[in-house]
């Protein structure tokens, strides 16, 4: 069986997170989503939030998908992560330039730790590219529409959280 492991803090998880899972699925027999716990970030949603965030969204990829896709938490090192879930793929998706340059110097130090993980970037969709998280809150923050960037359920999640 072949394992995936996509990780990230998904704080929110955006329509662009959701598409490279899609796309990971089909790559694995089963997609791991790591939920980092994070604490330097200050997540907006705590940990608990973010997974029922993502297990709600992925009910029903893993059914589109036929792939089975289970959330695990995770504080340790990614590469421990990785070993723990017993993930052969690590899973990354791309925007932009910048993305490559930091996801560059994560795939050496990984592969110095265990160069048995392999990473996989998967370039997000065109329409999706502009999306990061981190804007999406800000936006949201501001008191713009950020309904194109995330699912009704994460919508009412980030209209709750600002009022």
């Amino acid at each position: 069986m072949r394992i995936g492991l996509y990780p990230g803090t998904f704080d929110p998880i955006t329509y662009g997170h959701i598409d490279i899972i899609r796309r990971g699925a089909s790559l694995v027999d089963r997609l791991v989503i790591g939920v980092a716990i994070n604490r330097d970030k200050g997540p907006m949603f705590s940990l608990e939030e973010r997974v029922a965030m993502i297990e709600a969204e992925c009910a029903t990829l893993s059914e589109q998908t036929g792939t089975e896709i289970v959330v695990h938490p995770f504080e340790n090192l990614l590469i421990d992560c990785a070993k723990d879930v017993g993930a052969s793929i690590i899973v990354r998706g791309l925007r932009a330039v910048a993305d490559f340059e930091y996801e560059y110097q994560m795939v050496g130090m990984n592969r110095a730790l265990d160069d048995s993980v392999e990473t996989v970037f998967l370039m997000a969709e065109a329409r999706h590219q502009a999306i990061a998280s981190k804007l999406v809150k800000e936006i949201s923050r501001l008191g713009g529409d950020v309904s194109k960037f995330v699912p009704p359920r994460v919508l009412a999640a980030l209209q709750e959280r600002h009022g």
